[in-house]
């Protein structure tokens, strides 16, 4: 599991806004169909180069966590290995089950799940990807992420005894579980150690709940987003009013204004720490419904730089590799306290509860 039975979340000692930019790296695809093994198409990994001329502008050195298609074909590995070569970037580790040998799962949305899958079978298909990773790249990746934010019971385990440093899996604050995927409704977005020996460092995925009613969480966005409240319209009725949103810090689908306001309201809870989030094939039109074309691709890439603008301008943070955050969190004097850091009474409150159930 991504949690141990104590955890505590940390920050960097400093305090300082800190914003790290992750990349899922992986095939395109038609997201409207069913998954398939045949998709293996990277083409979109030449497209990379244009969110670059921002991120050097910034000074922003981005994690792609890059899946098998992507390090196993020169189409894919061969621009990611110019840029780390540049080192313009990090590179990290992204599970989709269905495209990633050994073969032995039928393909079904449970089994794109890497969490879902047997042990053995999910740190034998992460080992493949660790080692194709380290052949076509040079860099032997210590971050992860799991497809679909698929982590599972035995992920830390199989993280450990490949060498991973730093998972990024956890969707905080949101429920899979009706998707077959893993809960993390109790998770938060701040950094936390996990595993035996909570030797590993969790990044969450930035996920807030803003408004009047924002302390409401899953729960209140479970009820609006009922069949009830959705007949109703409640989630853009409570939006409107400035009750209830969730956003996440991504471009994909979120304005700037959305992004703005989720980090302020975070920052003013103690958040630090910050994980701005999308899909390689974003970046080549057609390939995501979030851009179709190239006048959205400009406005897409618009959002990148109106953010790092507000971030590292007016609010005055700074950029940071996800083993540059794990240095900072490092050295928080209370990041590796025991079980007495832990909530009264035993409380493991902001847990992640993956699912239990196994599909072979």
């Amino acid at each position: 599991m991504l949690h141990p039975d104590t955890w505590e979340v940390t920050r960097p000692v400093d305090g300082v806004p800190t914003l790290m930019v992750l990349v899922d790296t992986e095939e395109g695809f038609d997201w409207s169909q069913p998954l398939a093994r045949a998709n293996t198409d990277v083409t979109a990994m030449r497209a990379q180069a244009r969110a670059h001329r921002i991120f050097d502008k910034f000074g922003i050195k981005p994690v792609y966590v890059a899946d098998f298609p992507v390090a196993s074909q020169k189409d894919g590995f061969a621009p990611l290995r110019e840029l780390l070569d540049d080192d313009r970037c990090v590179v990290g580790a992204h599970l989709h089950p269905w495209v990633n040998p050994p073969f032995e799962e039928a393909v079904c949305n449970a089994n794109s799940y890497p969490g879902n899958l047997p042990g053995a079978l999910e740190r034998e298909k992460l080992r493949r990807l660790t080692d194709t990773i380290g052949e076509n790249l040079g860099r032997r990746p210590v971050v992860y992420k799991a497809g679909r934010y698929g982590a599972g019971f035995n992920t830390s385990a199989s993280l450990a005894a490949l060498g991973y440093e730093i998972d990024t899996s956890v969707l905080a604050r949101t429920n899979l579980s009706a998707e077959e995927g893993p809960d993390f409704s109790r998770c938060v977005s701040s950094p936390y150690w996990f595993g035996r020996d909570r030797r590993l460092l969790e990044i969450p995925m930035t996920v807030g709940y803003v408004g009047a009613l924002g302390r409401g969480g899953p729960a209140l966005r479970g009820l609006l987003s009922s069949g009830t409240g959705l007949a109703l319209h409640l989630p853009g009725i409570f939006s409107r009013l400035g009750l209830f949103e969730r956003i996440v810090l991504t471009p994909e689908g979120i304005s700037s204004d959305e992004h703005r306001r989720l980090t302020r309201a975070m920052l003013a809870a103690g958040q630090r720490v910050f994980s701005f989030t999308y899909h390689s094939p974003s970046l080549a039109p057609g390939n995501t419904p979030y851009v179709q074309s190239e006048s959205e691709l400009v406005v897409f890439l618009d959002k990148f730089e109106r953010y790092f603008d507000f971030f590292f301008g007016e609010i005055g943070g700074r950029a940071a590799t996800p083993l540059e955050i794990k240095a900072l969190v490092a050295r928080d004097p209370r990041s590796r306290e025991s079980n007495a850091a832990v909530g009264r009474n035993g409380n493991r409150r902001d847990v992640a509860r993956p699912i239990s159930h196994r599909v072979s």
